[in-house]
């Protein structure tokens, strides 16, 4: 009879990863609700009007801005605040309302820019095929 041998077990060299999938799919739900909340654009001294919103069930806007130095910026959601020129800013808004045609358009002019400006921005998007075109103002403070 031979003596009693006692098993020697491996230390097991695993890690659980499941908790930290548990924490990866919290922090992209946190991601992915509070993204669309962030605003993003360029910084404009909007003027102040009462105006109507855009209702909550429609599809975000393609913002087209113009600073206060007569500068172009599109805001599609990409988050890109690098000036462009007027051509490059119609094919942007072209290429968008081509694959989704009913997005809203909306200029955001800064309160001191020239209104020639404006109206500038307005001909390019309209000539890149956006049907109508919203101005963008703040609330009247009471």
């Amino acid at each position: 009879m031979q003596p009693y041998q006692r098993k020697r077990r491996r230390p097991v060299a695993e890690i659980n990863v499941v908790p930290y999938i548990d924490v990866m799919l919290v922090l992209l739900i946190i991601f992915m609700v509070t993204a669309p909340l962030v605003t993003q654009g360029v910084l404009v001294d909007l003027p102040q009007a009462q105006s109507e919103a855009l209702s909550e069930d429609s599809k975000p806007p393609i913002v087209a801005s113009v600073d206060k130095d007569g500068l172009y910026y599109l805001d599609v959601g990409d988050g890109d605040k690098s000036p462009m020129s007027p051509d490059d800013l119609a094919v942007l808004v072209a290429a968008h309302l081509k694959l989704q045609p009913d997005t809203p358009v909306v200029v955001k002019g800064d309160g001191s820019v020239a209104y020639e400006q404006v109206i500038r921005l307005m001909v390019v998007l309209q000539q890149a095929g956006a049907p109508s075109v919203g101005l963008m103002t703040d609330p009247v403070e009471q």
